[in-house]
């Protein structure tokens, strides 16, 4: 049986789904939109409606206290292709305060000539901030494109002291 909360934060509700303690979708959209990514196997079992997920939610609220490195302490599994999944234990070892480049995420996945497929697995990360597509940018630094609006990119950005 799966476990979803939503965690009030000072960019509106997390939504967040996870498997005892492995996080298997966050966002700032809503549940339904998270349990249809999921996979099918994850999605057969079921999901209760919890208060809190055990140290998920605890790590989370310490980030938004100024934990920055909390998030590191989260475990999380998500679906996706070989590339997608480079790409995204790439972006968890950018720094909170750091950004890079989709080409750079590309590279640091594998494949420098990948940077649409990097822009497409930000696009397609199921757990938001954890898996921090939010630490990627264009080159030049422009924020680019964020599923949950540019106002929470810039944000999570400055809250993590990328941007002044």
């Amino acid at each position: 049986m799966l476990s979803r909360t939503a965690l009030k934060t000072p960019i509106g509700s997390l939504y967040l789904i996870s498997h005892e303690h492995l996080l298997l979708a966050a966002g700032f959209s809503n549940f339904k939109e998270l349990t249809n990514q999921l996979d099918k196997e994850d999605r057969a079992q079921g999901i209760s409606e919890v208060k809190r997920l055990p140290i998920i939610t605890d790590l989370l609220e310490d980030y938004f206290a100024g934990d920055l490195k909390a998030l590191d302490g989260v475990s999380v599994r998500q679906p996706g292709e070989k590339f997608s999944q480079s790409a995204w234990k790439a972006m968890r070892k950018v720094s909170p305060g750091k950004t890079i480049s989709y080409g750079e995420l590309a590279k640091r996945a594998g494949s420098a000539d990948a940077v649409r497929a990097a822009g497409s697995a930000c696009a397609r990360n199921l757990i938001a901030l954890v898996v921090p597509c939010h630490r990627i940018v264009k080159t030049g630094g422009a924020l680019g494109n964020y599923a949950y609006g540019l106002d929470v990119k810039e944000w999570l950005l400055r809250h993590e002291g990328a941007l002044k």
